[in-house]
């Protein structure tokens, strides 16, 4: 019978970059979350759809509306473009070093459906396991997901932004009335993700600590 020892070694799993534009977005998904649902109320989509105030973000109603007539609609105008800076200037950084650092290569590929028809049904019988600084294929598939998502976001903001200066791109989405549908129902993805993604961590709190200092314990076995 051989004998196993096993140990723990102190390595990083999340390089600074990577820590940096994760926790940008996601501060940045806050504030056009936010900021969004305030946009949103003043030209609703769906007549039965309306976001509280207390959950939106753009200012004091009462305040703004004394000042400026209107119910915060500036304030969360401006909040939303420098959520948007904020995203996109994040967003051309992780892409960016992900491709020219081979993150991307390392940690999210390959992706076969194969695995990820395996992967999602051990998860959802409970049989997954997760270890810190490995990725599932369920979980690299929602990464590229988001990737595009993000991508998508930035893309319809800017159609209808400037539907006029940026025509062929308000084009390219069907137009103003549909770029705008499609922007909230990306920006509904991304809660969804988010509510998920936040009800991971809390079932695995272990993968937490690691986003904000770098490095993680891992486990290693040995004759």
């Amino acid at each position: 019978m051989t004998a196993v020892a096993v140990r723990t070694r102190l390595v990083l799993i999340h390089p600074l970059t990577v820590r940096l534009t994760h926790w940008m977005t996601a501060l940045a998904i806050f504030i056009m979350v936010g900021s969004g649902w305030r946009i949103y109320d003043w030209d609703p989509i769906f007549d039965w759809l309306w976001f509280p105030f207390a959950y939106t973000l753009g200012g004091d109603p009462k305040l703004s509306q004394a000042t400026h007539n209107e119910e915060g609609l500036a304030g969360a105008l401006q909040w939303h473009f420098a959520g948007m800076w904020l995203l996109g200037f994040s967003f051309v950084i992780y892409v960016v070093y992900g491709l020219l650092s081979g993150h991307f290569r390392r940690h999210l590929l390959p992706l076969r459906l194969r695995a990820v028809v395996r992967d999602l049904g051990a998860a959802l019988t409970g049989r997954l396991d997760h270890e810190v600084g490995q990725r599932n294929a369920v979980q690299k598939l929602l990464y590229f997901g988001v990737i595009a998502l993000i991508l998508l976001m930035l893309l319809t903001g800017l159609a209808i932004w400037k539907p006029v200066q940026l025509y062929s791109l308000t084009w390219l989405f069907g137009g103003y009335p549909v770029a705008r549908v499609i922007h909230f129902l990306g920006m509904a993805a991304i809660v969804g993700f988010v509510i998920v993604h936040g009800t991971l961590v809390v079932l695995v709190p272990k993968v937490l600590p690691p986003m904000i200092t770098g490095r993680a314990r891992i486990k290693e076995t040995t004759p």
